[in-house]
Formats: C-alpha cells, sequence, structure tokens
C-alpha cells in the first residue's frame, strides 16, 4: 500500500523489481482574493442605513446625533442660502451646496460626505444623478468621537488624492471649524475658528460666517 503523501512506482534494482516510494507535490491552496465592493453593494442596504466603500471595503454606520445633524443643517444654510439659494438674487451665488449626496472618486471609492460644494461651471445638471461621478471643489466633514480619525486621515488622504480643493472639518463637541486648502497634492490649513469667530473662510470668503451659529446654543 502506499503512504499518505507517497506515490508507489517499481523499478529493477540488482536484478529484482522492488517498489519504491516517491513524495507527491501538492500545490498551496490559494486563498481567493476578496471581492472589492462597488456601487450596487451600496444600493443593495436599506434606505436608513448609511454606506461608503473605501478601498473596496463597504462600511456602515448608525444614523447621526443630533448635535451632528443640526451642524450640517446650519451649515447647509449658512453656505448654501448665499451661494445656492440666492444665485441671481443678490447672493454670490455660482454653487451647488448638497447634503449627504453619494460622490463616485473610483469603481472603488464611493463616499458621502456631510455636506458638499460643486461650481456650477463644472456640475450642470446633479438632480437625477446618483452617485455623482464629478469631484466636488469643496467639502465638509461634521466630526464625532467615533469617525474622527477616520474623517482626519482617512477620507482627508482620499479627497486630497482626487483633487478637492477645499476641506473643512466641523467638531460640535470641540466647537470649533478648521479649514484647508490644496496645495501640491497637500492639505495646507487656512484657519481654525471657534464659535466666537465672524470669518470669511475659503471658498466662501465673500460673506461673513458667523460660526458659533453652526453649533447647539451653549446651556
Amino acid at each position: 500500500h502506499a503512504l499518505h503523501g507517497y506515490g508507489l512506482s517499481r523499478e529493477t534494482r540488482a536484478g529484482k523489481l522492488v517498489p519504491v516510494f516517491h513524495r507527491m507535490y501538492s500545490p498551496p491552496m490559494s486563498k481567493a482574493a476578496p471581492r472589492l465592493a462597488t456601487y450596487k453593494d451600496l444600493l443593495a442596504l436599506p434606505e436608513d442605513l448609511h454606506g461608503e466603500i473605501i478601498a473596496g471595503e463597504l462600511s456602515t454606520a448608525p444614523s447621526a446625533l443630533p448635535k451632528h445633524s443640526r451642524a450640517m443643517r446650519a451649515l447647509g444654510s449658512a453656505i448654501g442660502k448665499p451661494f445656492d439659494d440666492d444665485d441671481g438674487r443678490g447672493g454670490p451665488g455660482g454653487w451647488w451646496i448638497l447634503l449627504e449626496v453619494d460622490v463616485q472618486l473610483t469603481e472603488h471609492d464611493i463616499l458621502r460626505p456631510d455636506v458638499a460644494g460643486w461650481r456650477r461651471e463644472r456640475l450642470l445638471e446633479p438632480w437625477d444623478t446618483r452617485p455623482i461621478h464629478v469631484v466636488p471643489d469643496w467639502i465638509c466633514e461634521i466630526l464625532s468621537p467615533s469617525n474622527a480619525a477616520h474623517d482626519r486621515v482617512t477620507k482627508a488622504k482620499l479627497y486630497a488624492d482626487h483633487g478637492v480643493k477645499h476641506f473643512w472639518l466641523l467638531d460640535p463637541g470641540e466647537r470649533v471649524l478648521e479649514a484647508f486648502e490644496l496645495t501640491n497634492g497637500l492639505w495646507t490649513r487656512v484657519g481654525s475658528y471657534d464659535d466666537s469667530a465672524t470669518a470669511r473662510v475659503k471658498p466662501f470668503e465673500a460673506v461673513e460666517l458667523r460660526v458659533g451659529a453652526l453649533f447647539p446654543p451653549k446651556r
């Protein structure tokens, strides 16, 4: 009988036929490469679940805290009214300001920024498009304790790599706004503002922004 892992053959040695065992080669089992997630995987999620894909990995998050939601709405109003809603009606105009829309940077990188803006000459008709394939000119992420490192490191690098020109981080917990501008592929801080500040912040320096109004009232 053959031994496990060996093959049996017969050879003639000294005029006699003798059995000879040979070690059999079994190639190593290769692991199948994991399937990279695409937008179809996001569409399969329940509508009330926030999902994003980075480097082909799908992640989900629960709904936002009320202070996160309020900061998003307040910022969308403070920037969206003069630069979007009032376009042609006395405001600086020239932008689309959209909350929580899917932006596809690559087939396997699809994000949903809290607030994003596009100059209108770069994005003509976004209304029936999902996801949007045009890279935003400006993005703001609202920080929370569970996602701060992810927004500051992973998403910030991804936005820079794909040429987003302006990036804001709004922290309702610390009541601080940080603004960055892309310079030679790297983020350069253009300003940090606490809730006492009234500032003109790129790329929306045409209007004054009351930073404290972006957060819930102090007790």
